[in-house]
């Protein structure tokens, strides 16, 4: 899997093309709510940039194929969510990611898993900031 720069447009592009191919489906209404969404002109991505991600995301999961199937493990996940550290960035994608993931009314296991480990991994119980150490 190629990596970007940290907080970069390609990284949390990736993030958001992930969310539309995790279920293993690239649904139309959720590139619609891609687009309601705004998100692109936020992180400062044209759509054809996007498209351009999207299409290297599956060329790179293509290359991870098991027994005919692609899988991400979790430990592959993580590193593409740790290429997004703003806090304000992360709190915007992750509304994104819900918007994506309830676009077809219908959230898949692919879904909730990426969902989560995002929440985790961007510290969402403590307002996307790391816990205090004592």
């Amino acid at each position: 899997m190629r990596s970007y720069p940290k907080n970069s447009p390609q990284a949390a592009g990736r993030i958001l093309a992930l969310m539309m191919i995790v279920d293993g489906n690239l649904a139309s209404s959720e590139l619609q709510a891609l687009d309601r969404s705004k998100i692109l002109d936020h992180i400062d991505l044209e759509a054809a940039q996007f498209q351009r991600l999207l299409q290297d995301l599956c060329d790179d999961m293509l290359t991870s194929t098991l027994h005919g199937s692609v899988q991400l493990s979790n430990t592959v996940i993580d590193s593409l969510l740790e290429e997004i550290a703003d806090p304000d960035l992360r709190r915007k994608l992750l509304q994104t990611m819900w918007k994506i993931a309830d676009a077809d009314d219908w959230l898949a296991d692919g879904e909730a898993v990426l969902l989560a480990r995002a929440g985790t991994a961007w510290s969402s119980e403590t307002n996307f900031r790391p816990h205090a150490t004592a």
